[in-house]
């Protein structure tokens, strides 16, 4: 079913915790893809009730970002879900979820704020405020859902770890699940945001995926050096691509490496013809 209303939600909700069931949730931004549908299967398989949520969180993000034009398709969404045993699609309005119609300012709403540790770097480096306006949003979600389970992307591997870390210091009472980057037939990771992307321009985002799996190879030849893996990425790009970063950090904490290991995680964000992207990967794997 399709609800618009958090107390739609409870009310669903109520009745399932009543009758003991596992809940899970999918949050997502909607415009879903196959990638959002590994999460939804891995939610079905082992939930008895699954809630996905489609909702364009204004408070993630920031001056200038594509907010407005980002992919809206909710009736696509809706029999996406229904089609793959999603029992409630949960699309509200941004008055629903924060009482107004604007872009929530800090000043009069209260945010979640990570770590600064875990935001200084990566793309909460280039988008600030940005995980506030996650975190905030999810925390929302497990309020509103109360979900035994909740099902992220690992394409979003610095969300996800960050999530994680909320989840541990507020005590919420949800288990916190990260499913594999899903890819197309030629490597590039899924996202809403591909769909920006020309013929041409999704030819050459492939260069992010490309890069991560020679890095990849070069370290399970022995190359542990941090400098010297980077620059193996440099053949990739050309004048289409802008990188933003090319970073290595742990994999559970994001603390930063001095060699790569078994658990270093690669993070990359470029943009390619002006359309962000990022994409990781965990070396060894």
């Amino acid at each position: 079913m399709l609800v618009h209303t958090i107390k739609e939600v409870r009310e669903k909700v109520n009745e399932w915790k009543k009758a003991n069931l596992t809940i899970g949730l999918v949050p997502t931004m909607g415009a879903l893809h196959e990638g959002h549908l590994s999460l939804i299967k891995k939610a079905t398989s082992c939930c008895d009730k699954v809630v996905v949520s489609a909702f364009v969180n204004p408070i993630q993000f920031g001056i200038n970002e594509d907010f407005d034009k980002y992919p809206r398709t909710i009736e696509q969404d809706y029999k996406l879900c229904t089609e793959n045993g999603v029992d409630i699609l949960f699309n509200p309005s941004v008055k629903e979820m924060y009482g107004t119609n604007e872009q929530t300012n800090s000043n009069n709403f209260t945010y979640v704020t990570p770590p600064y540790f875990y935001v200084d770097k990566l793309c909460g480096a280039s988008r600030i405020g940005h995980f506030d306006g996650v975190c905030t949003v999810v925390l929302k979600l497990f309020n509103i859902v109360q979900p035994n389970k909740a099902f992220f992307g690992q394409k979003d591997a610095q969300q996800a770890i960050i999530i994680k870390k909320m989840v541990n210091d507020l005590n919420v009472p949800v288990e916190i699940i990260t499913c594999p980057i899903i890819r197309n037939s030629d490597g590039l990771a899924l996202s809403s945001r591909n769909q920006y992307l020309s013929e041409s321009g999704k030819k050459e985002a492939l260069a992010l995926n490309k890069i991560l799996n020679n890095i990849n190879n070069c370290y399970l030849k022995g190359i542990t050096d941090i400098k010297a893996l980077k620059e193996t990425a440099f053949s990739f790009l050309n004048s289409h691509h802008e990188l933003e970063y090319l970073e290595f950090f742990d994999s559970e904490d994001l603390s930063p490496k001095n060699q790569a290991d078994s658990n270093t995680r690669i993070f990359i964000a470029c943009r390619v013809d002006g359309i962000r992207l990022i994409d990781n990967i965990k070396l060894g794997e």
